[in-house]
């Protein structure tokens, strides 16, 4: 197993035996092996989403825990080829993007249309594939940020999808209709039988105010995931707060000042709690993203994401970058060390 304390560091002892001093754990609804009995089979789902999001939790080195560790690959579409693949252009293949996902023990493998339709037949029955359908192309210039469609769900269907996702960029002028367009996807993928993903992401560039970025506050994108859940999301992909009082910050929308008194503190598991409750309570699973890769200190950043949104009620981590680009070797063991923390029963829900 891996050292979660040692790659911890100084951190350690606050990340592990801190208690969350707002909405306590008795109050949430939390993942295990029963999740989808406990939890989905009481809502409209149909028996088909119920049979492809048990397949999810029970894939992988997670199987039967009711967490996820899932991998993400649509840089390439997103960022460029250039920028996500020149690191270890091996990953240009998509075979070789599934074999990760395999290799790395991955609940599922989440890509592009073209990506995961390029091996649908090898490898569709061997781990449950969730199709990315909208993305933001960066070769428009001067770029803009939008995300459009890149298919329809009948061709996710038609490859063996066992989920769909989405991004909607909340606060860009774009966003209604990209919530819209999200709504009618997952609908439509609901009654194929397909679950749902929605990556919950901010994106204005008034967001940012004296020196502060506040698209990743923790009542910020605690909002964006109450409005993911209610287009009936099944699992929130969202990144993990890194500060707090966006909407006091920029005089903006409204709250309540208890969000920032007695609900939340600054601990970071505090602030990913916040983001739990508004996904119903945790009846609605957040996984929270690995983020870029930094090089050396990528194994201990992910690790301590991990133990953040374990230790928060959350359902797991969606790494990419952090592990595709780098050697096959040293993104399997990251991949590893990150599911190691799920495994980890000393680990609690704080």
């Amino acid at each position: 197993m891996t050292d979660i304390q040692g790659l911890l560091g100084d951190e350690a002892m606050d990340l592990l035996a801190y208690t969350v001093q707002g909405i306590p754990r008795e109050d949430l609804v939390l993942p295990g092996h029963d999740f989808v009995d406990r939890t989905v089979a009481g809502t409209d789902r149909s028996p088909q989403v119920l049979r492809n999001l048990q397949c999810l939790f029970d894939h992988g080195r997670l199987a039967g825990t009711g967490y996820v560790s899932i991998l993400p690959v649509d840089q390439g579409v997103e960022h460029s080829a250039a920028s996500a693949f020149a690191a270890n252009p091996r990953y240009l293949d998509p075979r070789n993007i599934v074999e990760l996902a395999l290799e790395g023990g991955c609940n599922a493998v989440a890509s592009t249309l073209g990506v995961l339709g390029a091996v649908s037949r090898h490898y569709a029955h061997k781990i449950p594939f969730i199709v990315k359908l909208n993305h933001n192309e960066l070769l428009t210039y001067p770029n803009h940020y939008d995300q459009i469609m890149f298919g329809n769900v009948e061709q996710c269907f038609d490859l063996g999808a066992a989920g769909v996702g989405a991004t909607v960029y909340f606060g860009s002028e774009q966003s209604d209709r990209q919530l819209q367009e999200a709504s009618g996807v997952f609908a439509r993928a609901h009654e194929l039988g397909m679950f749902t993903v929605l990556w919950c992401y901010l994106r204005n560039s008034a967001f940012k105010k004296n020196g502060v970025d506040y698209s990743v506050s923790a009542d910020l994108t605690g909002q964006a995931n109450h409005l993911g859940v209610t287009i009936e999301a099944d699992i929130i992909k969202q990144k993990q707060p890194e500060n707090n009082g966006g909407y006091t910050a920029l005089d903006f929308g409204r709250t309540d000042k208890r969000l920032y008194g007695r609900l939340t503190s600054d601990h970071p598991i505090d602030l990913t709690r916040w983001q739990v409750a508004n996904c119903y309570m945790g009846r609605i699973g957040l996984i929270n993203s690995g983020g870029a890769s930094a090089g050396q200190g990528d194994l201990a950043q992910a690790v301590r994401t991990a133990v953040i949104n374990k230790r928060a009620g959350g359902t797991g981590l969606i790494t990419g970058r952090k592990a595709f680009q780098r050697t096959t070797g040293e993104g399997i063991e990251l991949l590893h060390a990150v599911q190691d923390v799920y495994l980890d029963d000393r680990i609690t829900v704080a």
